[in-house]
């Protein structure tokens, strides 16, 4: 089963326990507002009346803005947006908004029961056009996210 954008901000909005206001917030402090309507519809289940597909553009600024709250502001200058995310992207910006290193994210993923290497695991974070580069699957990212839930929400 491929992960959604849509399926990612549902896990995060649950791991982290953010309400409605919280994500208007996080959605403003990267410089892109989201409104109420907006965010419930993206967060509703494919097969209800009202669900909207969340599109890459919405769902990075929703990560910049998860690191900006976690992190602070780096600069006046907020970050240029990406247009298009991989699981590669994902798994950095939440690395980065939880200020994790690797050893912290092959523990997340043994809370999963899923075992990764930290020279597998960096693969993940190297260039497009390095050698080592790897992509970074769906199962790799979802055992993320539940070993992320399992430590934020036991």
């Amino acid at each position: 089963m491929k992960l959604s954008n849509n399926d990612i901000l549902r896990r995060l909005r649950y791991i982290f326990d953010f309400n409605d206001n919280k994500m208007v917030k996080i959605f403003a402090l990267a410089e892109r507002p989201a409104t109420r309507a907006m965010i419930s519809s993206w967060l509703k289940r494919e097969d209800d009346a009202g669900f909207q597909s969340c599109d890459d553009l919405a769902l990075a600024a929703f990560l910049d803005g998860v690191i900006i709250l976690r992190r602070g502001k780096q600069s006046s200058a907020v970050p240029e947006i990406e247009s298009y995310l991989d699981n590669n992207t994902i798994l950095r910006k939440l690395k980065i908004a939880l200020a994790l290193k690797n050893e912290d994210i092959v523990a997340i993923m043994a809370l999963a029961d899923f075992k990764l290497s930290k020279n597998e695991l960096s693969a993940f974070f190297r260039r497009k056009t390095h050698k080592n580069y790897r992509r970074c699957k769906d199962q790799i990212l979802r055992n993320f996210l539940v070993g992320l839930q399992r430590q934020y929400r036991p």
